[in-house]
């Protein structure tokens, strides 16, 4: 009896031992697969669920802050049509697209105007299926411009352009910002020093790439007018470390519109400061991981 049950015990050591070297070598064998699936789902969430990661000065794409007479109609665009996800940072209700945030507040008066006329003409977000988000728009009353018809004029008559990357892995993405002036080279040039951009160019335009999209630049025959009370009121910069970015920039001579400040009820830091033609720019650090 004694004999059988130590013959019973080895022969289940044998087994289990087997079926764990059996297991190991699965496991080795599936590890590329394994790795590329985590890389895969780790892509997607942070596609979906951040800004970029920010370039060497610590910059990237942050957000775009409209001010319009009703947000409630512009809120159902982007998020009914657009897919924008509802977020919240305290108080702060804000929109977010893959590469942005978007935030629509209550103007007090009316805007001036809408943002064609303004150094920001229009913003541009990229689409998976160009003709599906045209319809949809289309259905939700939105038109298009005349001088091109893949910029569809919303509310207050901001300008939204759509680019089609078929490649996208996501239905919309932000894109650019695309800025109007006398002197597209100087201003792109200001970009590039201030906030650590890498100069290129899309197509014809000449461009400010910053990490979750890029700036881009179109030449006007006269200056444009400043955005401060315009629809599209201000473009926003996401900054890791801010308070020291912005003494840097304040030791080279930038005068801040707003100066560095804490706004707990929000959970961000901000400050404001103006581009040579005439953007505000509001410069954030929290909105990162929301």
């Amino acid at each position: 009896s004694i004999l059988c049950i130590h013959v019973r015990k080895t022969h289940v050591k044998k087994v289990l031992l087997t079926h764990h070297r059996a297991i190991r070598v699965t496991l080795i064998a599936m590890r590329p697969l394994l790795l590329a699936f985590f890389a895969i789902v780790v892509s997607a969430n942070q596609a979906v669920a951040q800004l970029a990661a920010p370039n060497a000065s610590g910059v990237s794409i942050g957000h775009l802050h409209f001010m319009v007479g009703d947000p409630e109609e512009h809120k159902k665009i982007w998020v009914g049509v657009l897919g924008a996800e509802v977020v919240h940072a305290g108080a702060l209700e804000m929109l977010k697209l893959p590469g942005i945030f978007i935030v629509i507040g209550k103007a007090r008066t009316p805007p001036t105007e809408g943002s064609e006329g303004s150094t920001v003409n229009h913003v541009g977000v990229a689409v998976q299926n160009l003709e599906e988000i045209k319809k949809k728009l289309a259905a939700a009353n939105v038109g298009f411009a005349t001088d091109n018809p893949r910029i569809a004029i919303f509310p207050d008559k901001v300008r939204v352009e759509l680019a089609e990357e078929t490649t996208l892995k996501v239905p919309v993405a932000f894109h650019h910002i695309h800025l109007a002036s006398p002197d597209q080279e100087k201003l792109r040039a200001w970009y590039v020093k201030t906030f650590g951009a890498t100069a290129g160019t899309r197509g014809t335009f000449l461009a400010a790439f910053i990490p979750g999209g890029e700036v881009d630049f179109r030449k006007s025959d006269v200056a444009q007018a400043p955005t401060k009370g315009r629809s599209l009121d201000h473009i926003g910069f996401e900054v890791k470390g801010l308070e020291a970015f912005c003494q840097k920039l304040a030791a080279d001579g930038i005068t801040f519109e707003m100066a560095y400040r804490d706004v707990p009820q929000i959970g961000l830091k901000i400050a404001f400061l103006v581009d040579p033609e005439g953007t505000r720019i509001e410069l954030t650090e929290g909105m990162a991981g929301r």
